[in-house]
């Protein structure tokens, strides 16, 4: 990586970023490595490799490895750094209609923390919220860890301002509220940012989960909704407003079905948790994934459950037939409720995508269940409040620890407000 000219203190700051960046990537992709590895890796001259590494070392960012780099056979070998284990962290959080999720990832990209609670049915979504983010600040603050970022995935449209969810039928969340409820939890100012929920879970399946090794990538939300995140060459793909993947309302389901959103026709309708609980005419059951457990429990011992279940599956993968001779996705992963269905799904829903493409001589994408389960729009989430650090955007030397609410508002000012569109 080449050193830019830094004439002023501001430019000084920001070549400082990114190198700091360009030696977290080389660690994250590659590895633990000594000082000379990491120099090799990033093309930064020795010294400055050496500067950057002392002052994340005393930011608790990094932390001398268990193990010594290979010796080269003359003289000590070098100490091998390695991301430090949890003290930098980014918070991601779902809010959905049966549930909120929160999932702390360190910059390596392990778990720190995850909580999910269940909302009741006619619950305040954003006071759910809002407790749980109180008891993630709380734990953290405990743990003296060091919060880089928020984001909030919502089932919905946002606006390019990366704060407003613009419109998510299923809550009735819109505008600035999901992400003004997270900024007083963790006493910042203007910090959060929402975010899509099926883009976060696209790129959790991705770097984490089912898509792993999938350069082209559709995920698909299972939820009361239904939603669309697109990988293309390992990038997340947003569209011209950022609103690519918004398939669950496309009249892609049966004529009749009746939406959420008022109209009738719409995927969701035929293939949404709500659907699956009609069509085998069973209660709710906690999240949709618990719920669909307990639908696959039952299926095991009932023909006519499992071809209820079947009868969705179709609709499902008909609908991906459309989208996949559009979109042309090597992998196509299945996440939420779907996941705990298992073949039940997954069987009758490759026969049909088969069928709706215009020829599957040429091939069929690779149809596979998520991973990550409930977690996995929090988890993507998470990683995009780390997206700015290991693009030079912000700064990882002095993490904003999280604060008692009210009592930080100048650490909201500390980060760099770009835009993390790729994770």
């Amino acid at each position: 990586m080449a050193e830019p000219d830094a004439p002023g203190p501001r430019g000084a700051d920001s070549l400082r970023r990114s190198n700091a960046a360009a030696v977290l990537r080389a660690l994250r992709d590659e590895g633990p490595g000594s000082r000379a590895e990491l120099a090799a890796r990033t093309g930064l001259a020795k010294a400055t490799v050496g500067t950057i590494v002392a002052a994340l070392t005393d930011a608790g960012v990094l932390q001398p490895d268990a193990e010594a780099a290979p010796s080269t056979g003359r003289g000590r070998p070098g100490r091998r750094l390695t991301l430090a284990g949890g003290r930098p962290v980014g918070v991601g959080v779902e809010v959905n209609v049966e549930y909120v999720a929160a999932v702390v990832l360190d910059l390596a990209g392990v778990p720190q923390l995850e909580l999910t609670r269940d909302v009741p049915p006619g619950g305040d979504v954003t006071a759910h919220l809002a407790a749980l983010a109180r008891a993630v600040a709380t734990r953290l603050r405990e743990q003296d860890r060091h919060v880089l970022g928020a984001t909030v995935a919502v089932p919905g449209l946002v606006g390019g301002d990366d704060r407003t969810a613009v419109w998510a039928p299923n809550l009735q969340v819109a505008g600035t509220g999901l992400a003004a409820t997270l900024d007083t939890a963790f006493g910042w100012r203007g910090r959060t940012r929402v975010s899509n929920d099926a883009d976060c879970s696209a790129l959790a399946e991705l770097h984490h989960g089912a898509g792993r090794g999938a350069g082209d990538l559709l995920y698909l939300t299972g939820t009361v909704g239904i939603g669309a995140g697109l990988v293309e060459g390992g990038r997340l793909l947003r569209g011209a407003r950022g609103f690519a993947g918004e398939v669950g309302h496309l009249p892609l389901g049966a004529a009749h079905a009746r939406c959420g959103c008022g109209r009738s026709g719409c995927w969701e309708a035929s293939v949404g948790l709500h659907a699956l609980l009609a069509a085998v005419d069973m209660p709710e059951a906690g999240t949709p994934v618990t719920t669909a457990r307990a639908v696959a429990a039952a299926a095991a011992d009932d023909p006519e459950l499992a071809e209820a279940v079947a009868g969705l599956a179709r609709w499902l993968g008909r609908g991906l037939g459309v989208l996949a001779g559009v979109l042309d996705p090597g992998r196509i992963v299945l996440g939420g409720y779907f996941a705990p269905l298992g073949d039940l799904v997954v069987v009758p829903a490759r026969r049909e995508l088969a069928a709706t493409l215009a020829t599957s001589d040429l091939g069929v994408p690779d149809l596979v269940l998520g991973e990550l389960g409930t977690e996995a729009a929090a988890t993507g989430a998470a990683q995009r409040s780390l997206a700015d650090v290991f693009a030079g955007r912000a700064d990882p030397f002095a993490g904003t620890s999280a604060a008692e609410p009210g009592d930080a508002e100048e650490a909201g000012e500390s980060g760099e407000a770009g835009e993390s569109r790729t994770g």
